[in-house]
């Protein structure tokens, strides 16, 4: 252990020790931070890159809260637009009148997917968001005369709301736990996670193809899992398959392999069922293209930058963004519906039977419509996937050897590091250590950087992890000094233990 704290002393140097001044305490019993109000530290305020708390120094967020603030705190010009709409008027019911920004934020939207996308519903948040989803997908199939699908399937290990409908759906152990007598378990079913550190690959010895093929070995149990499950249910009985094309919280920043969602996407458009992307944490930008089920973003597409564009990606039927979305300067997100949906919709003039107070708020889609477009115009999805490679390759120098770290893994600016006992067996630590918790605490209290925290991301509320989600416009510099402030609590941590 001595390499490791040599660098913690290093990287000590950055900042003063601050032990005393940040009396943070949170549980992670949900897999995610869960704080006693009282315990938190008071923020003064935010600018740029870092958060002030009334106590202490400044701390730079390397997370933005919960990969929300992809711009930085305090941008003048995304304030200066919300106060115009705000001046303008603050807020109309959605069923009495249209307005200027939701217009153009769902054209901008749409633009932004080529048009595969053809309908937006501008909502709240992210829980709000992908409850509408799956009501859609239930509706869509009562118009088309097959009400018989109300079946979903999703994975295990994976999070996507905290609604009662999106947590039925979600396959996080320890965020359903405590209600589970509330959940439906007879229409929302749930398949083997897509984690490629703790999924080998198992060839078949029939197949010489899949011998001499890993991404093959890895990909056809995948896509037998879910065949399977639609097998069991009645193909005519499910109404979508949801899941998030990069991880996010529940499993640390994991992305899809190559080849995954065209092959859940094949098996869906088999059984006729509607494919559902959550965006919420992985799209609008964070993992180096406007929606991460882009291959890669037409210069031509808004948010394109310095790319060619050499593929649409695999087009899902419904997807829904938050987060990055406003990037904290409202709450937002929306629904996006693909053709197949809108096109029925629009021939049919159904209407959704959905709708709720604050739907297609203009100062949250002045918000989002100023967010995208600062993103645009200044090239920062670009910058997402040049910063991106830097902080994924930083943090596997810096923290890839060490002894308990088992996984460094991401996309663009979303980068995970898992924690284990054993990088052999990659044996997780028990969950009453606290493993990831406690390298947040440190890396707040002593190295003044703020990093978001998990756990579950082994299965079975096991298994711990961090999250590094710097803003869209950071530098290079920057970079480096997460990487190093954040690499001195990892080590000091387990220095401790």
């Amino acid at each position: 252990m001595g390499q490791f704290i040599s660098s913690t002393k290093s990287a000590r140097r950055i900042l003063p020790h601050k032990n005393e001044e940040d009396t943070t305490e949170s549980c992670s019993d949900l897999g995610h931070p869960q704080t006693s109000l009282d315990s938190l530290p008071v923020l003064k305020k935010a600018k740029g890159h870092y958060w002030y708390p009334s106590k202490g120094p400044k701390i730079l967020d390397a997370c933005g809260g919960a990969g929300v603030a992809c711009l930085g705190h305090g941008r003048r010009d995304i304030i200066k637009a919300v106060k115009k709409q705000m001046k303008a008027y603050t807020y109309t019911s959605y069923a009495h009148f249209q307005t200027a920004p939701v217009q153009e934020l769902s054209d901008w939207l749409i633009k932004s997917t080529g048009g595969k996308m053809q309908k937006v519903y501008v909502m709240c948040s992210g829980s709000e968001a992908m409850e509408a989803a799956l009501k859609l997908a239930v509706e869509y199939f009562r118009w088309k005369g097959e009400p018989e699908r109300t079946n979903f399937i999703a994975r295990h290990d994976s999070y996507h709301g905290c609604t009662l409908g999106s947590l039925s759906v979600s396959g996080h152990h320890t965020r359903r736990t405590p209600f589970s007598p509330l959940l439906s378990p007879t229409h929302f079913h749930h398949i083997p996670p897509c984690n490629t550190y703790r999924t080998a690959p198992s060839p078949s010895p029939s197949s010489s193809e899949s011998e001499s093929d890993p991404a093959a070995a890895f990909l056809a149990p995948k896509t037998t899992e879910l065949d399977s499950l639609f097998a069991r249910l009645g193909p005519h009985t499910v109404a979508a398959v949801v899941l998030e094309p990069v991880v996010g919280a529940a499993l640390g920043c994991m992305p899809s392999p190559e080849g995954y969602l065209a092959a859940m996407k094949a098996v869906c458009e088999r059984h006729g069922a509607l494919l559902i992307f959550d965006e919420v944490m992985c799209g609008m930008g964070r993992t180096g293209a406007v929606h991460a089920w882009q291959a890669e973003v037409p210069s031509s597409l808004p948010g394109g930058g310095d790319g060619e564009g050499e593929g649409e990606g695999v087009v899902p039927d419904l997807q829904t963004v938050a987060k990055g979305f406003a990037g904290g300067y409202q709450p937002a997100s929306a629904l996006l519906v693909g053709g197949k949906v809108a096109g029925l919709m629009e021939r049919e003039g159904r209407v959704f039977t959905h709708g709720h107070t604050y739907q297609n708020h203009p100062v949250v889609a002045a918000a989002a419509l100023a967010v995208q477009r600062a993103v645009q115009r200044e090239g920062l999805v670009g910058n997402v996937r040049v910063q991106g490679g830097l902080l994924g390759r930083l943090l596997r120098e810096r923290l890839g050897g060490h002894p308990n770290v088992g996984d460094v893994r991401g996309r663009g600016l979303f980068w995970g590091v898992e924690f284990v006992r054993d990088r052999e067996t990659k044996e997780p630590f028990e969950p009453g250590l606290r493993v990831a918790e406690r390298v947040q605490r440190v890396a707040v209290r002593e190295y003044r950087v703020l990093v978001y925290h998990g756990q579950g991301c082994a299965g079975g509320g096991r298994g711990d992890h961090i999250m590094i989600m710097p803003a869209y416009n950071i530098s290079a510099k920057l970079v480096e000094e997460i990487v190093e402030r954040v690499a001195g609590a990892v080590e000091e941590v387990f220095r401790r233990l």
